[in-house]
This record gives structure tokens, sequence and C-alpha cells, in this order.
């Protein structure tokens, strides 16, 4: 059956129907095993992504294998609504912003008169969860819908969970109310989440120190922002930017002169600013100043890389150890022009001269102009200086100590050295702390962020260190898929400090005791995996979303209270409550939790840090598995700027079959997945080839008779469902897709040259295996091919089938890769020949597979042969040196296979394959022992013999050749 993409997707809705139909998804308690698995509920800000389709898709073929194995498998969905994101792009087009019109249009396909009721965000949040809602069930995911949800005050029932969650929270002393810094949006007055900004997620204030300059002509300083105050006694001059307005303000009693954003920030971390005037950066120019630490004078330069937008827009310079500032240095001194046009004097820009002030390991006088001679960095302009200023910032802090020309801190290590410059500077008024974001933030509703440090900020207490010792426990219990990303993990846990949950604008769930603050979108998805168990009650009427009170949560979620008395305070069934509550019991903890690698940051160690904080420890999480982000053609996805493709556009194009599975074969691990088209045409070739096969296969007449080679497909098939069974443990999806669509289908391939007939009873169990297999991954697909091998029930719910390898599989599987091994070598050497007339093949004796084994089993040569004749030890004690060398350079995985195979038969298995042999070669084959006295050897080759390794001899007509 060739497979058109309108056959797949015909195929799909059927058995999509089907599935409904028998409500094969919907999962409740019973006496089974259960496997609770979840996905991070998608922002309902745009259509779901092939990302989303990569992530969700890899936690829906493990599910499918867990349900198979036999679990009682839960796999519910939910929808976020949280957030600026979706109130972002509602006040973008109400102003009308073009770009996100165009990329709506363009990319989403709203038309006008749908865009203009996006102004609402609710309404843009149902028209995608509906949307989203299509998408997943044409995808094929195995959801219990019965427990869906969205976040938000919109939704009770969720709204009620979540305050719970923080009574709790506040209860225990994990929030506290304080002053903090916050990644602040001025356009919507609320700190912003990772999740509330179209750019910079992750990116959090860093300390910049403030060193005073002041004007030598006046009672004005400009102080400069900088990572590196050590540095100041390399100072050769000041940059600034000539084509920005800075202010002059009056900063805590002084005057300063700063950017104007600059003026902002300092305000909004609690210093007293007033601007008094503006000055144009070009004014400044050719001025002095001075520092207070080393008295030297410096002169004010022009550069227009300078940002005022980063700390207070005016840069000192230390050429000798910032490779951008060399650089600037360098091209002013050749801009004769610039230099004119600014009435800079050519002969005292060339006297300055850089000032060496750390020795750096690798490095001599001037580490800044090495790198850039070494890296040939022509101009200020190359993205290449950034990298270099990196490298040398990070070697000098690690390996670099103070000189001689550093005063009292001559000689100290400059990570030392820096926090005692600091303390001084502050405590003699020279310097004061900063908070900056090191990148740009973009809120979502377009507006730049800064820091701000607000006072009565609610903040849970990431820093606790009994929470942290707490999460660090969990984590150590946990499963990580893959075990590089714990210590992500734990480094995220040390590092976390406090965090502000809550802000005033946007969509979201009150804060319960202070209901003008929303809890932010990060803050309400940590625990709400355990409302799955509950919204399946809410969304059939069996219990109000009103009824949710504390009193009710505490008894359904952590077995607390008096469940007569609440029963009847809340007028709720005790049976319904007893019902609610074990369920609950039946599913936590979730037994897998997956997710994309850049929540390791946020979201995911959140999960961990609160489950520890609100359930015992019974109910602490058991597995989270993080993959990487999908690109799309090469390039990074990226919504605001249309790069993506949505996963129903791939459906449409592809089925969700061949989506699936282009996705899934595209990574593992945390490696980044790429989506192409083309990739994608490519698995609907390679699916159609295998439904094509298997069918033809199927159909084709066979015997009853069975041979050595029928065993090896038994036993290849069994070996296969192991190592897609051991890879799907592992979360190794991309591992176990290769082997269920390529590795049938080359074993079945070798089976099919290796015989003129079938044999039928293995042949069909070994289909049925490989259908089965096919099943996590091409769920659709692998149903059509199930019925149409004449099966009734669903292939989704039938047994795994995974079989114990006994010796007898390992030995059938190692006699045919002995046998195809020796096939492969002889066309090798016929090849080297150019032919023969005929091939002689000697296998060794039994004593040298004897001497093999007992190596292998790790006994020791003189102990070998201390039970050898003596005038054998010469012979055995070479053989055995020479067999410990290869033994020694080979796999252990080998070693441990051949030790449990035992002794192979050799020449049995050539000779009862002597005429395949013959067929594959095209020539005359002789078989002989090593031992036997009758065998033909004009070379004396025989000895050369070894186990796994016969000699092969070929005979020309001008003699023979080995």
């Amino acid at each position: 059956m060739e497979l058109t993409v309108e056959k797949i997707k015909a195929i799909e809705e059927k058995w999509q129907e089907r599935w409904e139909k028998a409500r094969l998804y919907e999962s409740d308690p019973d006496e089974r095993k259960k496997c609770f698995v979840t996905f991070p509920f998608p922002y309902m800000s745009g259509s779901l992504h092939v990302g989303a389709g990569y992530t969700a898709g890899r936690l829906d073929t493990y599910a499918r294998f867990m349900r198979m194995r036999g679990y009682n498998v839960l796999y519910p969905f939910a929808w976020h609504w949280t957030g600026v994101t979706i109130a972002g792009i509602a006040e973008r087009i109400k102003r009308g912003d073009e770009k996100t019109i165009q990329v709506l249009r363009r990319k989403e396909n709203i038309d006008d008169e749908t865009l203009e009721k996006f102004k609402d965000p609710v309404f843009i949040a149902k028209f995608f969860m509906e949307r989203a809602k299509e998408a997943v069930k044409r995808y094929g995911l195995g959801i219990d819908w019965r427990r869906e949800f969205h976040t938000t005050s919109y939704n009770e029932g969720f709204s009620k969970f979540v305050q719970w969650q923080y009574f709790k929270l506040k209860e225990r002393g994990y929030i506290r109310l304080g002053t903090h810094p916050v990644v602040w949006c001025p356009s919507c007055k609320s700190p912003t989440g990772d999740h509330d900004r179209l750019a910079g997620e992750n990116v959090s204030p860093e300390e910049f120190t403030l060193i005073k300059f002041k004007l030598t002509d006046d009672e004005i300083y400009l102080p400069a922002g900088t990572f590196r105050p050590e540095t100041i006694f390399g100072v050769t001059n000041i940059w600034i930017n000539p084509e920005v307005e800075y202010v002059i303000a009056e900063v805590d009693e002084e005057k300063w002169i700063v950017s104007r954003e600059a003026a902002l920030k300092l305000q909004d971390q609690l210093h007293k600013v007033k601007i008094l005037d503006r000055v144009k950066g070009s004014e400044v120019i050719g001025k002095y100043v001075k520092d207070g630490i080393t008295g030297r004078e410096s002169i004010i330069l022009p550069a227009t890389f300078v940002d005022p937008k980063i700390a207070t827009g005016i840069v000192y310079s230390v050429p000798a150890h910032a490779p951008l500032d060399w650089l600037a240095l360098r091209d002013l001194r050749d801009n004769e022009e610039y230099l004119r046009k600014f009435g800079l004097n050519k002969e005292v820009i060339k006297k300055i001269e850089p000032i060496s002030i750390i020795k750096c390991e690798g490095y001599g006088e001037f580490p800044a102009i090495e790198i850039v001679n070494k890296m040939k960095i022509a101009s200020q302009e190359d993205k290449r200086a950034e990298e270099a200023t990196q490298i040398i910032y990070k070697e000098e802090f690690h390996t670099g100590i103070m000189k001689r020309n550093c005063g009292k801190y001559s000689g100290k290590p400059v990570n030392i050295a820096k926090e005692d410059i600091i303390k001084e500077m502050e405590e003699r008024k020279l310097a004061i702390k900063m908070l900056d974001l090191p990148q740009p933030v973009i809120c979502r509703c377009g507006t730049r962020c800064h820091v701000k440090i607000m006072e009565n900020q609610y903040l849970l207490k990431y820093s606790d260190k009994d929470w942290k010792e707490k999460a660090h426990k969990a984590l150590s219990r946990m499963k990580i898929f893959p075990e590089e990303a714990r210590d992500l993990f734990r480094s995220y846990i040390d590092n976390y400090r406090d965090w502000a949950f809550t802000r005033t604008f946007g969509l979201g769930t009150s804060l319960p005791w202070a209901p003008q603050f929303l809890i932010e979108t990060l803050s309400d998805s940590t625990i709400y995996m355990a409302y799955y168990t509950i919204s399946k009650f809410v969304n059939e009427g069996k219990i109000e979303p009103s009824q949710l009170e504390p009193e009710v949560l505490d008894y359904i979620l952590l077995g607390e209270g008096n469940v007569k008395e609440i029963s009847r305070d809340k007028r709720i069934e005790r049976n319904l409550l007893d019902e609610m509550r074990n369920e609950f019991e039946y599913w936590y903890p979730v037994d897998v939790r997956i997710s994309g690698k850049d929540l390791i940051a946020n979201h995911l160690t959140f999960y961990i840090f609160h489950h520890t904080a609100i359930f015992p420890e019974r109910h602490w999480p058991r597995g989270i598995s993080v993959n990487g982000f999908v690109q799309i053609e090469g390039e990074a996805m990226h919504k605001s700027k249309g790069i993506y493709v949505t996963l129903m556009e791939a459906i449409e194009k592809f089925g969700a079959d061949t989506t699936r599975l282009t996705l899934l074969l595209a990574a593992d691990g945390m490696d980044d997945p790429n989506w192409r088209d083309e990739n994608a045409r490519e698995t609907l070739t390679a699916l159609s080839n295998v439904v094509e096969q298997i069918l033809r296969i199927w159909e084709e007449k066979k015997v009853d008779k069975k041979r050595m080679i029928d065993k090896w497909l038994d036993s290849e098939t069994k070996r296969i469902i192991k190592s897609i069974t051991d890879s799907l443990e592992g979360f190794e999806i991309r591992k176990a897709a290769t082997e269920a669509l390529f590795g049938f289908r080359k074993a079945f391939k070798h089976y099919q040259r290796r015989v003129k007939t079938m044999n039928k009873e293995i042949v069909e169990k070994s289909v049925e295996r490989w259908i089965k297999a096919l099943s996590p991954f091409v769920p659709h697909l692998a149903e059509e091919l199930w019925k149409r091998t004449g099966h009734r029930e669903f292939v989704a719910t039938a047994k795994w089938p995974l079989e114990e390898m006994k010796d007898s599989d390992i030995k059938i599987l190692e006699e045919e890769e002995y046998l195809q091994q020796v096939v492969e070598d002889c066309k090798e050497i016929l090849k080297l020949l150019r032919g023969g007339r005929k091939v002689i093949i000697y296998t060794a004796s039994e004593w040298k597979w004897k001497v093999y084994l007992e190596l292998l089993e790790g006994k020791e040569i003189g102990e070998i042969l201390s039970e050898i004749k003596p005038e054998q030890k010469d012979e055995v004690g070479k053989f055995a040196s020479h067999m410990k060398r290869k033994i020694m350079r080979s796999k252990e995985g080998l070693r441990r296979r051949r030790m449990r195979t035992g002794i192979l038969d050799e020449y049995a298995i050539l000779t009862d394959n002597g005429e395949y042999i013959e067929e594959e070669l095209q020539i005359p084959v002789e078989i002989y022992r090593e031992e036997d006295p009758e065998r033909y050897d004009p070379q004396d080759k025989a000895r050369e013999a070894e186990p796994y390794r016969p000699t092969i001899f070929v005979e020309q007509k001008e003699g023979a050749q080995r």
C-alpha cells in the first residue's frame, strides 16, 4: 500500500474516532500499577508549534509504551492563560502594532474581523485554546480530556486550588514580605517574569559598580558602570556617547551626569533623584575627570558603542585589559576627521598608552592587545570583540594577580582584590552598587524593562537553606532524563534567591490575602498537576468550584481534617470526598514530567521546590525528562518574528504520524532537533516502505518448516524489542524510534535474503512484534496494520512483546553474526585478489576455544598453562598471550556476550550454510576443522585459525593466497 498524505490523514481520522468512541485514554484508579505523566500546559497566546509537538510527542510515546507494559496510564492536558503574554498581545493590537498584526495575519491566518476581537485578552485565550485542542486531537495524543482545564480567575476551581497552595506556603513560612529587586515593566507597572517576556528569558539582574569620576573643573560626577572595579588602576580615559542626550541630576545630594534611562533606574532603586538639566554627550568630550582611588586625570572621549540603556551610559576605558577599549582607542587615533569634529588634539590622543595592571597566566603585558591580534579582530564593530572580552575577563578573574602599580592591592589575586576594592570605594563613598540587566528584556506588552527595588514585595523564600535541602533531597531520589541535566538542577536550586511572585497586570489568580495582586505566570504553575485529580470531578459536575474551600482541599490533597465535619459543614457527600481523596492518592506522585530544557532554569526547579513545601515525601515527583528546542530549517524558532511552523500546519502538510516520527527521529537528550520539510518527506517515504513491506510479508505464502535462520529471526526481533524497551525506559526516544522503524526492516530484509520461503509461525509472530513496536511512535498507522493483519482489539492496548533473551537466543544471534562476518571477509579477500578458483575455510581447534573462554572469564595465562602438557606450553602460551591482547582491546559488552554464548561450533555453522555461502561468493567453498588430518591445506594455514576468526584461503591457478 503506497502511502500518500491524504491516505494517512484518512487513516488517522478513522482511528481517532474509534479511540474516542472506545474512551481508550480515559483512566480511572484500578488494581493496576499507575503511570502519571504530564506536559507543561502551553500558553494560549498563539497556535501550538512543532516544538510543543516534539515534547508532547516524546511523552505520548512513553505513555503508550507504558500502557502496553500493563500500566494504568494517565496523560491529561490543560491550558495556560496566566501572565501578560496574552494581555500584551491585546495591548499591542489596541496600539496598532504592525509587527504583531502581520505575524497574526501571516502565520496564524487571523482575519480582520477576528483581529478586532483580539483586543480582548480572554477572547484571544479562548480562540487559541480551541485551535490548540483541535491540533492536539489531530496529532493523536492519548489524552484524558475529562480532566481538561485552563488557568486564571476565569476558572474558579483552579483559582481556588492556587489560592489554597499559597495559603499553605504562607502558613509554613515559605513566603515573606520584603524589599527585593525585580525585573520591572514601567508600562505594566509590574514585575516581569521569564514567561512574561518577548525577549530576555532567564536574564536576571546583575550588580554593576558605579565608580564616581569628578570633573576637574566642576563639582559634577560622571559615574561609570563596570563589572570589573579592580581595573580602576588601569583607566586611561572615559567613554561617552556623543549622540546621546544625558541629564544632570541630583542623586543623593550629589550632581551626576548620567543617561536619562539611568536616572529612572536609580530612582527605582531607592535613590533620591532630581533631574536638573540636560546635556549632550558631545558637550563634555575633551574635558578631564579624576577618580578618588588613583587621583589620576583621565580625558573624556567619544564612543558610539556606549549604550545609554546599560548602567549609567558612561564607561571607563582600560585598553590593556579590555579588548573593546583597545579597539575603540586604536580606531579613534586613526580617525583624524572624528578627532577634529570634537576638537580633540591628535597628539594628546596618541600619547594615551595602555596601563598594565594584571599579570595573567599565558599572557604578556597587554592581554587585550594580544588577544585582538591573535583573533585578528579588525575593529570594534567585529562581533568577536565581545567574545575576546569574555575570554580575558574570565581568565584574569580566575588566574590574574594585581601588579605593583595597584597600591595596597599589589600581589592579590584578582577575585579577592575585586571585593576588597569595592568595599573600600563604598566606605569612602567613591562608588555605589547598581543593579541592571546585562541584556535587553522586553515585556510582552513591548516595553523595555529595567531593575526596580520593590518595598513590601511578596517573595517566595527560595534562598531558605532548609527549603533548598528538601529540594536537593527530592532531586536525589528522582530519575532525570538525560542524567547530565541533574547538575543543572543542582546549580539552580543552590543559586536561586527569593522570588517576587506577584504583579498587577494581565490575567491570573489573585493573592488570597492581598487581592490587588495577581500570582505571576511561573508561580501558579508549580503543583497544578495535582489539580488533574480534582478537575475531573469539577468538569463532571460532581462538585462545584465554589466548594473547593481550603478545608476541602486539605482533606483531598493532604488527608488533613475531620471528613465528617467537612462533609457536614461544606455540604459535600462524604463518599465523594473519599472518592476524590482516593483519586489523588492513587495517581500521585507524578511519575514523569517532561519539558524543554529552558524550563530547568525556572518552572521545573520551582516544581521541585513547591512539591517539597506542600506535600509529604511520598508525593514528591519521581522523574523529569528534558529535551532540546526545535529549530526551523536550521534557524532558531521565534514566534514574535514569525519563525515557526504550527503543529496543525505540519499535520495538514504531512499527516500526524509523519510529523510525529519526523520530530522523534530528529534528536535525543538535550540536543536541539531541526524541523525540515525535506526530512518530513523522507520520513513519509520510509513509512510507506515499512507499511508496504509488512503487508507484503504478511500476505506472502509461508511454510511450517523451521530452520536455523527462522530461529534467528525470532531471536533478532526479540533482541530489537529488548533494545527498544531499554531505550524507552531511559527516554532515548530517537534511538528507540530508529530501531522500531529500521531495525525490524533490516532484520526482515536479511531474513528474506537468506530464505526462499518464510516460516509461518515465526514470521507472523515477528510481524506482530514489529507492529506493536511501531505503535508508540506512529499509533494510527500501527492500528491500521494491526487490523489489516487480522486483529480485532486495539494495538494500543496490546501487550508489549518483551520476552526474556535466553542463552539460546544469544547463541543463535552470535552464530548468524559469525556467518555473515565470514562471508564478508571472503568477499573482501576475493575483491582484493580479483577472484579465485576456490575458497577454503579452516575453523579453530577446540583447545583454542577453551583457552579463549578461560581468558574471557578472567583466568590468568599462568593458571591456564599449569593445566597444559609441557610439550604444548609453548604453542598455548603464545596463543594465549595473543588472544589476551585482543580481549583487552575489545569492548566490555562484546566480552560479556561471548562469555554467555560459550563455544561456537564454527564448523557446523559453516557446513550447514555451505550452499548459502557459495551462492553469496559465486565460487566453490570447502570447510575444514583445524585438527582434521584429512584437510586440504597446501600452505599449512589452518594453524592460524582463531575463535571467531577462521583462516580463509583462496586458491588460484597460479598458486594460492590467504
